[in-house]
């Protein structure tokens, strides 16, 4: 089965058909890009899908991702990530292994194809010469024929006529043998070139087109293997990664079979206990004595007779109702006494966590802030020790200034887990909390729950009188107090913000007086003017002692 023998005549055919055999490759590479596109796109998608669903970092939906449930969707996000990274790897593939390649084989075949063809042209071209010049000998030698039959014909008419002299019929003699001698020319050309004619005609059916059909047929067979590689490569590109998609699909349904609603159940717990226990029954206030002293007065002796006043129901701290009492809507209190005790504690511990990370920070950047100047030391033509003391102060400022925020928040910690009771007190506390203050609140009990003009509930009094149960009592340590003497000065090296009960604002390079040196508490008071003084940090101000002010102690 060859072209060149079973389509020696086809010629025009086989170009239109290789040509369409390019369109089909072209077609297919325009196919696979349109995929990769597609890829490319779906991956992206899901990208953005997966970042849309993401937890916002420092948020309240991070804090939330706790639970197991919301885990194992995270791990969803994620392995989603992974598999739109698969379909970014296909289409990579595809582009590289497949469009790439093709289009270069296109190239290579459109010129081998286009050298085969021009091959196949020129032999016809050839053959078809040579058959002109053959019709134009074989015109030659039929009109030589001719001419030489007719100087025949008129040599023998002259010679047969009697009229006609010797001379004329030698001369009609004389051009008849010279036209068949003419004729005998045109007939051995016209021999010679259709001899010719006839090996070239042979040579172009049996050897020239055999051979060019079958470089094309080749070429033609080459390019559907090519196309069959490319579609088994197509198929390969997927295969490859469906282990990779299966492995994310199993981190789905592993992460799915990770959640545990008892646990879930426990940080709902953990995350929302108050610390308190549920209310008790609210007792019955009679309204009805004075209706049963007027009806019997052995019931008012009764009532009256040991001279004791009669107990109040509803003796128990009015706290134990705080479920049902307006919530503060203002700002967070810094020591998040807004909060119920075992909340309040844990946003504490959180506090303390996050200070002590802050500090120890500070902490490993002044140890390699000292060490590269204990090297600059050592080695001067590394670095001037010097620069870095400005740095390693302010570093040091940093620790002096987180470790007085975290023992701030340590004490109110402290403070918190001394009155979170013990299990078995839990009770008292509840009924009993802070019995000696609340005393006035409970008596005025049928006062605070009187209703509104329209008949509503309201617990607005009873609020306020739980304000003032349970807000702690400040000890002003300057009321009532002479003013202190100076005994020095100082000069605040930092700005200090002074938010709490006792303490002062200074601004940086402010000059005050002092009245109170340091008692080992790292505290200094001072005094900005007679009505306004507190205490600063030690580490945050220059203190300079009067050496003769009572009580001045040397100052180093």
């Amino acid at each position: 089965m060859s072209w060149g023998t079973e389509l020696w005549d086809q010629f025009d055919n086989l170009e239109k058909h290789t040509q369409w055999g390019i369109d089909i490759l072209e077609k297919y590479i325009k196919f696979v890009k349109e995929r990769t596109e597609i890829e490319l796109s779906y991956a992206k998608q899901l990208r953005n899908l997966s970042k849309k669903y993401q937890p916002k970092k420092n948020s309240k939906e991070e804090e939330e991702y706790k639970y197991t449930s919301c885990k194992a969707f995270l791990s969803t996000l994620n392995e989603m990530n992974d598999y739109a990274g698969q379909h970014e790897v296909i289409s990579e593939n595809m582009t590289a292994q497949i469009m790439v390649d093709l289009a270069r084989y296109v190239q290579e075949l459109k010129q081998e194809r286009k050298s085969n063809f021009h091959d196949g042209r020129k032999a016809q071209q050839h053959i078809e010469t040579c058959w002109k010049q053959l019709e134009a000998s074989k015109r030659r030698f039929e009109r030589d024929c001719k001419e030489a039959d007719r100087a025949q014909q008129y040599f023998e008419k002259m010679d047969a006529d009697i009229n006609v002299t010797k001379a004329d019929v030698e001369k009609a003699r004389q051009q008849a043998q010279l036209r068949h001698q003419m004729a005998e020319d045109s007939k051995a050309d016209y021999s010679s070139i259709l001899q010719k004619f006839n090996q070239e005609q042979h040579e172009y059916y049996h050897s020239h087109i055999p051979n060019i059909f079958q470089k094309i047929q080749e070429m033609e067979e080459r390019r559907i293997l090519r196309l069959g590689e490319s579609m088994k490569m197509y198929a390969e590109v997927d295969r490859q990664v469906i282990p990779i998609i299966g492995k994310c699909l199993d981190g789905i349904v592993k992460a799915a079979e990770s959640i545990d609603q008892k646990n879930d159940s426990q940080l709902v717990i953990e995350a929302f206990k108050s610390g308190f226990e549920p209310p008790g029954d609210i007792d019955f206030e009679d309204y009805s004595q004075p209706m049963q002293r007027a009806v019997s007065d052995h019931s008012l002796s009764s009532s009256r007779g040991d001279g004791k006043p009669e107990p109040k129901f509803g003796g128990r701290s009015k706290g134990k109702l705080w479920p049902f009492i307006k919530k503060n809507k203002g700002a967070t209190p810094e020591d998040f006494s807004n909060l119920p005790p075992e909340q309040r504690r844990k946003k504490l511990q959180q506090k303390v966590d996050e200070l002590n990370k802050e500090m120890q920070k500070e902490v490993d950047q002044r140890d390699a802030i000292t060490k590269m100047k204990d090297v600059y030391l050592r080695n001067p033509q590394m670095g001037d020790p010097a620069s870095l003391d400005h740095k390693l102060a302010e570093v040091s400022h940093n620790i002096e200034k987180l470790r007085l925020e975290t023992q701030k928040f340590e004490a109110w910690l402290a403070e918190v887990e001394g009155r979170l009771p013990a299990r078995g007190d839990q009770a008292r506390r509840q009924s009993g909390l802070y019995d000696g203050q609340s005393a006035p609140a409970v008596n005025n009990c049928a006062q605070d729950r009187e209703s509104s003009p329209d008949g509503s509930y309201t617990e607005e009094q009873s609020q306020e009188s739980e304000v003032k149960v349970l807000a702690p009592d400040f000890d002003d340590e300057f009321d009532d107090e002479e003013p202190l003497p100076a005994i020095g000065t100082c000069k605040a090296l930092y700005t200090f913000e002074g938010q709490n009960e006792g303490t002062i604002s200074v601004a940086e390079g402010e000059t005050l007086y002092v009245i109170e040196e340091d008692k080992g508490d790292g505290w200094t008071r001072i005094r900005r003017s007679e009505e306004e003084e507190g205490y600063v940090p030690t580490s945050y101000v220059e203190v300079y002692l009067d050496k003769n002010a009572k009580g001045a102690k040397t100052y180093i």
